[in-house]
């Protein structure tokens, strides 16, 4: 039995060592993900024309407005956890002086039978001549109210521990939500500011941002400069590895998970509602560069969703595209989300269909608010028409 034991203690010692080193081993690759990203960034960075070009002095004030409203929902996701948590506190407490106030009413009651009787019961009991088998159930029965006393005394102690801990709890709860509160109240402050400095980027450089959008060179560069990325992001992902009318009226949702992404062709929904402006494969207004993908026009804040799951491989800021959010989805599929407003998800998040990853915007000197949407498999743009269910 002690052999069984001891080898039993092994083996769980070594399942929990087995967990920590798988544990450990994702980590160093989410590490290594994204510091190679993060490089890649620099390297496009460093190859892109003046840094004087208005899209440019965009780039911060953008990423900055990204990162705040991604802190502000991560403030208001644990502020809701904190209510949820602090109202079930409350119910509890509540829950708890009921059954104190049950306790202390039946406690009452046998204190107040024991008054009226004392001990003498007993003595008369003894002394008179009654049946013994009467005497000895009437003796039985003092002794379950005698029982039933202390039970009730140690419930009512139990709960009156629970209740001081409940109490307790309730107050750090509160302190934790009034904290996150100003956090909140703080972080809106700073975003308006972000939300000033980059209308005022906008006025600056209105006209330069005006000619840009349609200047035919500048355009080809941005294309060859998303070309750029993710052919490096496809090659980094692979030697890592190798080592119409659309129903507009729905969102992505998880029920192809698990499903190779090539099996979802005429499966996929549009990542956000909103209306289909442009055709693949078509000239862009008032030039020769052609379509890559969708541009979906949107309410601004709309939530923009994964198509399908997948890890995030790109979360930042590029020229002509805003911020941007890549989704890796296996043997070389990837999506691509554009112009957003925030950015949700960050580099390494795993990620089921249906996610909220980012929020609609105009980010990248855009006029108007929507999203841009592609698909790519091995780098090569597809047509997402044919990937949206009809």
């Amino acid at each position: 039995m002690t052999v069984l034991i001891r080898h039993a203690l092994l083996l769980c010692i070594c399942l929990v060592a087995g967990i920590n080193s798988t544990h450990a081993l994702q980590q160093e690759e989410l590490d290594n993900l994204r510091k190679h990203i993060s490089v890649l960034q620099k390297e496009l960075e460093k190859t892109t024309e003046s840094q004087s070009e208005a899209a440019d002095e965009l780039r911060e004030s953008e990423r900055t407005i990204s990162n705040s409203k991604r802190k502000l929902a991560e403030l208001s996701s644990q502020h809701r956890a904190a209510d949820h948590t602090l109202e079930k506190l409350r119910q509890q407490g509540q829950q708890i002086e009921r059954d104190m106030q049950s306790q202390q009413a039946m406690l009452s009651k046998l204190l107040y039978q024991q008054y009226l009787g004392g001990k003498q019961e007993y003595f008369k009991l003894l002394l008179n001549n009654h049946d013994p088998d009467q005497t000895a159930r009437e003796m039985r029965y003092y002794e379950y109210i005698a029982r039933s006393r202390s039970t009730w005394l140690n419930m009512l102690r139990v709960n009156l521990a629970q209740l001081n801990e409940v109490v307790q709890l309730t107050q750090q709860k509160s302190g934790e939500i009034a904290a996150l509160q100003a956090e909140e109240n703080a972080q809106q402050k700073i975003l308006e500011k972000d939300k000033l400095a980059r209308q005022q980027v906008i006025n600056q450089f209105a006209q330069q941002l005006k000619q840009q959008r349609h200047e035919i060179g500048r355009l080809q560069r941005d294309e060859n400069r998303l070309s750029q990325l993710v052919a490096k992001l496809s090659k980094m992902l692979t030697q890592k590895k190798g080592k119409g009318v659309f129903n507009n009226d729905k969102l992505p949702d998880n029920r192809f998970d698990g499903k190779p992404f090539e099996q979802l062709k005429g499966k996929l929904t549009l990542p956000v509602m909103g209306e289909v402006v442009n055709k693949f494969g078509s000239a862009r207004p008032d030039s020769t560069v052609l379509w890559r993908g969708l541009l979906l026009r949107a309410a601004n804040g709309q939530p923009v969703k994964s198509v399908a799951a997948g890890r995030v491989v790109f979360a930042d800021w590029l020229r002509g595209f805003g911020n941007l959010l890549i989704i890796d989805h296996g043997k070389g599929y990837m999506s691509l989300y554009g112009n957003n407003e925030t950015l949700y998800k960050q580099v390494g998040d795993i990620l089921r269909g249906g996610d909220t990853v980012a929020a609609v915007g105009n980010s990248g000197g855009n006029e108007d608010s929507g999203v841009y949407f592609e698909l790519r498999h091995r780098g090569e743009p597809l047509d997402p028409i044919k990937w949206i269910a009809r």
